[in-house]
């Protein structure tokens, strides 16, 4: 779940870090630039491991900045494809369902990947799976017969996918010289695909005993 990535930048110390030791500056400064922002292609941040490498500082004509070149170490989430784990559920749509782990919410089950017979309950706005069928119509199914996707479950979930996306936002519109508001739908920066479709995955509380013999009725249906 946890990575370290080795980067490469440089870093201006401005005259009034001067009175601290260069590690130390150049650490805080660092983290100000990365901790809990998307890095394209290699996760989230969460902070700095270490400096491996660091060179001369060097002034620029001009600002007055000590200007190093460092190699670190950078701490960032990125689970691996068909890894576990376990998050919360935050919400319901028609197209997928929304996870958090509380420091990320960009993770998603999407339809596809909900265990089978499943379907979308529009008044509740919650996803649930039936493991003992009894009606040809989900719909009609009896409210104790369905397990419910609900907001704030623990739910163990296998790592699918991971996306990143790099929508920069253009130039501002504007209509008869009045700037527009521009309302389009960004993706976010980084998100993360994961299933449910397996025995032993779902909510906590399917597989603890409390909700009756759901895992055996998945085994059976997948086998």
């Amino acid at each position: 779940m946890y990575n370290l990535a080795l980067m490469k930048d440089t870093v201006a110390l401005r005259p009034n870090t001067f009175g601290s030791p260069p590690h130390i500056a150049i650490l805080e400064e660092l983290n100000k630039k990365y901790a809990n922002r998307v890095v394209h292609d290699v996760g989230l941040a969460i902070c700095v491991f270490d400096l491996v490498e660091a060179g001369e500082g060097k002034v620029r004509y001009g600002d007055g900045c000590l200007w190093y070149k460092i190699t670190f170490r950078l701490v960032v989430f990125r689970p691996f494809r068909s890894e576990i784990i376990v998050a919360q559920v935050k919400s319901n749509s028609e197209e997928a369902v929304r996870l958090t782990l509380e420091f990320f919410d960009d993770i998603y089950i999407p339809v596809a990947y909900l265990p089978h017979p499943h379907a979308f309950d529009p008044n509740d706005r919650q996803h649930f799976w039936v493991p003992d069928r009894t009606t040809e119509e989900l719909l009609d199914e009896p409210l104790p017969q369905r397990n419910y996707l609900e907001a704030g479950e623990y739910i163990r979930v296998r790592v699918e996918s991971d996306e990143f996306y790099d929508d920069e936002p253009g130039p501002p519109k504007v209509i008869e010289g009045v700037a527009v508001q521009d309302d389009t739908y960004r993706r976010p920066p980084y998100r993360i695909i994961c299933s449910i479709a397996e025995a032993g995955l779902g909510l906590i509380s399917w597989w603890d005993g409390s909700r009756g013999g759901g895992a055996m009725d998945l085994d059976e249906e997948e086998g």
